[in-house]
Parts: structure tokens; sequence; C-alpha cells
């Protein structure tokens, strides 16, 4: 869903940085990298950097202008921190993203970030339909290239919906307690903490309600129900053999 969006690097000074940036694109699922008048590349250093996204640098088109890597762009968008002194329409990284996502998949799409220590020059933003500025802390507002495309490629990755549900551990593998099963747990617990004399007749009604608060904002899945009520199968067990 992204391949028809460019990375477009103008100029990259250090080849780390194409590395990094390849690592950025390949964690928001972005392969399409485009290598304007590198200074040195390909690299050591930039395949180091990539920290395994080898692939995305193997595959990265390397041109010596900016015009032939937007030839066929119907969309070009160009990054920058600067001001400048003629005022071309800006918009932020989600805004970004909402255009690029909402344009026809055969239309390609190029965003171009320049020069490390410089930026795009003003002939080069006159290729762009919008100037891309991300929002930062205005008395150092300059970022690394790598960091200014993981913000942008973030971006696109959320709006574009490729997000993938990220399961840890054993999560989603058990169901939800029902409210028998919770009922039956409350009771078993309610004898439990009688048994061991902690609950008083006075004061149970409010202790079980609070309990009642605490359990119901957890959750509890049936796995984690079966856990609780061994707990108090064994302390009563324990118990009755004192």
């Amino acid at each position: 869903m992204l391949s028809h969006i460019k990375i477009v690097l103008v100029e990259t000074t250090h080849p780390g940085n194409i590395g990094a940036v390849a690592r950025a694109m390949k964690n928001m699922n972005m392969a399409n990298l485009w290598l304007v008048s590198p200074k040195i590349f390909p690299s050591a250093d930039a395949t180091s950097r990539a920290s395994g996204a080898d692939d995305v640098l193997a595959n990265a088109h390397v041109c010596q202008s900016l015009q032939e890597a937007i030839a066929d762009c119907r969309l070009v968008i160009g990054a920058s921190a600067r001001s400048r002194t003629i005022s071309w329409p800006e918009i932020s990284p989600r805004e970004c993203a909402g255009k690029v996502v909402n344009n026809e998949p055969d239309n390609k799409v190029a965003i171009i970030f320049g020069r490390e220590n410089s930026g795009l020059k003003n002939h080069e933003l006159d290729l762009c339909h919008f100037l891309l500025r991300i929002p930062c802390n205005s008395e150092y507002s300059s970022l690394n290239i790598a960091a200014a495309v993981q913000v942008v490629c973030y971006e696109l990755f959320v709006a574009a919906g490729a997000q993938e549900a990220v399961i840890i551990g054993d999560k989603g593998k058990s169901p939800k307690a029902t409210a028998t099963q919770m009922e039956s747990f409350y009771t078993h617990l309610y004898q439990a903490l009688t048994d061991i004399g902690f609950m008083h007749p006075d004061k149970s009604k409010s202790i079980m309600r609070r309990l009642r608060r605490i359990y119901n904002r957890v959750q509890l899945d049936t796995k984690e129900l079966d856990i609780l009520r061994g707990i108090l199968r064994m302390s009563q067990d324990n118990q009755r053999s004192e």
C-alpha cells in the first residue's frame, strides 16, 4: 500500500545516514528509496547503520538529479526546517500522510529530504507542491535526517492502516471471564477471606465491594481466574491443616 511513495534523499553527505533512513523506512513497511548524488554509496557504514534493512539499501535507486528522481511523480513534497523568504504551502507530517494516502495508488508520490547541513535549496523546492515542516522546538528545529524520515514514515504507516496487532506472550488466547464465572470467584474469595479471619461481618460488604472494583477494572480472563482460584484453594487448605 505504501510502495508508490518514494523517499528521496538529496546529496546525502554521510553514508551512515542513508543506512539509518533505510532502517526507519523498513520499520514502517516502506522500501522505495531514491538517492540523488550521494557523496558515498554504497558503503559499509550505510549497511551497518541499516541494521538488517539491507534489502532497502540493495534496491535503492541512485540518480544524478532530483528531476530524474521525481520524473514520474504526480505529488511532490519537500521537507524543510528552514523558513523561506517566499512562502510555499506548508503541511505537517500528519497532513502529508492524509494527502498521500488519499491519493490514487497509481499516482506516485515523492517526499524529498535535503542535505544534512543545509536542507533543500529554493530551486529544489520549486519542484514541490508542498513544503513539509515537522513541528518541534523552535530554538532547536534541526532534526537528524533519519529522525525526520522516521516521523514522516510513521504518520504514513498509521494513515495507511498498516499497523499490525502485536501479541505479547499469550495475550488474547484465553477468553475473558463471564459474569457467572466472576460471581463464582467472588463467592469463593469471600469464603476464603472469611476462613482466614480477614473478613468481619460489619465490614465485609464494603471490602467486597472494593475488591470487586479492583478485579472488574482488570477484566480477568479465564486463565487468570483459574490461577487466583488455585491460590484461594491452597490458602483454604493450609488454614484447615493448621
